[in-house]
């Protein structure tokens, strides 16, 4: 079988989200699932728009209903916090996306050595009917 870019790039995909999966998911320590969480907090929270207009009827009321938006999505975060504490263990989102990933790479480089294993018995065949004739 090849060893070709493609075949290189896929086993390193594996390994970078392997890696990635099993620092975020925390398997070896709590603290790296810390870091993770407070990193994926700290990368939403600097990625916004800002954006002034001048104040008229409807940007007040605008900006009051999405006030109140706020505080009730917070109250909603508290009650999901209180939940959770007494629910037990969360789910972590970002750890089920890499996981669906790294499965997704995997299932690629299997995929990729069964038609190479196929390609090359097809190619050995050929050579073996040429051979005969």
């Amino acid at each position: 079988m090849e060893n070709t870019t493609y075949h290189s790039l896929l086993r390193i995909a594996v390994g970078v989200f392997a890696l990635v999966l099993v620092f975020d998911s925390g398997l070896i320590s709590e603290q790296t699932k810390k870091v993770s969480q407070g990193t994926i907090q700290y990368v939403a929270s600097a990625i916004s728009v800002g954006a002034s207009v001048s104040p008229n009827d409807v940007n007040i009321l605008t900006a009051r209903i999405t006030e109140l938006e706020q505080e009730v999505v917070s109250k909603d975060r508290q009650i999901a916090v209180r939940l959770n504490t007494e629910g037990g263990q969360t789910t972590n989102t970002s750890t089920l996306i890499l996981s669906f990933i790294l499965f997704i790479l995997l299932l690629l480089i299997v995929t990729n050595y069964i038609l190479d294993y196929l390609r090359q018995n097809s190619s050995n065949y050929q050579i073996r009917i040429s051979s005969k004739v």
